[in-house]
């Protein structure tokens, strides 16, 4: 464990963006920052992988030549940008697709992307679950993915009137994208492990 992790790990204070990029980490240290608040992260499985690189695959297929843009973890997404580095907010979804040239900065995602893919994982409890969903609203995040690896299901929740709307697909569906309008996504593919 680094002396970043301790210090982390020990402490009750609040996190800013600026905190978090000084941390000296040792290779495989991973934490998302919500709401000031550090959370470590674990290593995802291979099956957790090799659903993200079918997905991030489909998606950068798909957006060739357009203007938005596919991004996958590690990747820092500042939900809540601040120029000065105040912001106390910074996610790495396995997926994230940016719409917005403004919001590709050199260090990650300034601001909320157009769709985040996030892919469970047995370390995801029920209250990070519900942690993220919310903070994704919040923050104004148009399309959101929940996949399942275990159940082999996708949850797809789409931004209406300041409320999520969503929908359950099983790993025999093609699914499409309200935000990548003509996107499709064979979910027999991304199974397929």
């Amino acid at each position: 464990m680094s002396d970043a992790a301790k210090m982390i790990s020990n402490g009750d204070g609040r996190f800013t963006y600026a905190d978090y990029k000084s941390w000296e980490l040792d290779v495989g240290e991973r934490y998302e920052l919500i709401g000031g608040k550090a959370y470590a992260m674990s290593a995802p499985s291979d099956f957790h992988q090799a659903i993200s690189v079918e997905i991030s695959r489909q998606i950068a297929n798909y957006l060739r030549g357009k203007p938005c843009k596919v991004r996958t973890a590690p990747y820092d997404v500042r939900l809540f940008y601040e120029e000065d580095e105040s912001d106390d907010t910074v996610v790495q979804p396995d997926i994230s697709v940016m719409c917005d040239e403004k919001k590709r900065g050199t260090e990650g995602c300034r601001g909320a992307p157009d769709l985040i893919v996030e892919i469970l994982s047995p370390s995801n409890t029920s209250e990070e679950y519900v942690r993220k969903f919310n903070l994704y609203l919040k923050a104004g995040v148009r399309e959101y993915w929940i996949v399942a690896p275990e159940l082999k299901t996708l949850q797809i929740f789409e931004l209406q009137d300041s409320a999520y709307r969503g929908r359950v697909y099983d790993s025999a569906a093609t699914v499409s994208s309200k935000v990548l309008e003509g996107l499709s996504v064979s979910l027999s593919d991304v199974f397929a492990g």
